[in-house]
């Protein structure tokens, strides 16, 4: 039981090292940007997060838009 714990304890630490090498070792490192809004390579495909265009299409609705979307048939 004790052996699993401390086996799983070090898998575990090796992992955390192993993805962090970037931060732990290079002078000015970071972790990558995981938001959509941030990724250069999304941006150039034209992809954005569902928040920004969400809200992006609720700013584009007119008056006359909302008026017939709440009308009760």
């Amino acid at each position: 039981m004790l052996t699993t714990i401390l086996i799983s304890v070090v898998i575990v630490a090796v992992a955390v090292l192993l993805l962090g090498v970037k931060v732990f070792f290079v002078k000015g490192g970071k972790f990558p940007g995981l938001h959509i809004s941030g990724n250069k390579e999304m941006q150039k495909k034209g992809i954005t997060c569902a928040v920004s265009t969400d809200a992006r299409d609720r700013a584009r609705k007119t008056l006359d838009d909302v008026v017939k979307q709440n009308q009760i048939k």
